[in-house]
């Protein structure tokens, strides 16, 4: 029988760290590894993938073929994502950087980061549009301090949206890296809300399958479900990680 992942004793005390990781919030002191090892940002070309075949083969890898197959597909360019692939059922998917978590992230420049996800229609109206700025403000330059400040500011303006009810996506890649600790992690869902509480979805307790990050520079709530199996249709193994 497959281990279940949320409920093994040793999982459950890990939670709260992987949690951290997985969503990007800072680590306690001394947990802090990979901080010191990304403070800036690298070289541009560092982030980008020669092979754009293969840059539209990952991000097509973030969701099942029967949804992925019709999806538009973003890559990424020196000067932001571009349309690579349109599609045909509102869908988008695409490979996001470090910079799309949050600033106080450690490996918020981690060039290797390799996060593949595949948006619902909501998500693509209201959660991709902080992905394609956050995109365009770390390539043009600025630091984790700006980035902030510049979301706030877009917010404020109301040049930024709230997340609209039902945005989602999938991350179902086995090819994703999405951090120097967790790898690929395990395949999921993900949820967008607007300035939810955890405790709104009973998120991050002991034996709830629902793990949550509220991300407060992007005004939104992270609600995480992992799933059994990886987009190739293959079961998710405990070996893999």
């Amino acid at each position: 029988m497959k281990q279940n992942f949320w409920k093994s004793p040793e999982t459950v005390t890990r939670r709260s760290i992987m949690l951290a990781i997985l969503l990007g919030v800072a680590l306690p002191a001394g947990a802090q590894d990979a901080k010191a090892s990304y403070p800036s940002m690298a070289p541009i070309e560092q982030y980008l993938m020669a092979d754009r075949a293969a840059e539209i083969a990952l991000a097509q890898s973030a969701a099942p073929p029967s949804i992925a197959q019709d999806a538009d597909v973003l890559v990424l360019e020196r000067h932001g994502y571009v349309t690579a692939v349109k599609g045909k059922n509102g869908f988008v998917c695409l490979v996001e950087r470090g910079w799309t978590a949050g600033t106080d992230f450690p490996e918020f420049w981690n060039p290797k980061l390799r996060g593949p996800l595949c948006l619902n229609p909501a998500a693509v109206r209201t959660y991709l549009p902080l992905t394609i700025k956050k995109t365009e403000w770390a390539l043009a330059g600025q630091s984790n301090t700006q980035i902030a400040d510049s979301l706030k500011a877009a917010f404020d303006k109301k040049e930024l949206p709230l997340q609209e009810p039902g945005a989602m996506c999938y991350m179902l890649s086995k090819q994703g890296y999405l951090n120097d600790r967790a790898g690929h992690w395990h395949p999921h869902l993900m949820f967008f809300v607007s300035q939810a509480g955890a405790e709104t979805w009973g998120a991050n307790q002991a034996d709830s399958p629902i793990m949550a990050d509220v991300v407060g520079n992007d005004r939104l709530t992270i609600f995480m479900v992992q799933v059994s199996k990886w987009s190739d249709g293959t079961d998710d193994s405990p070996h893999d990680h």
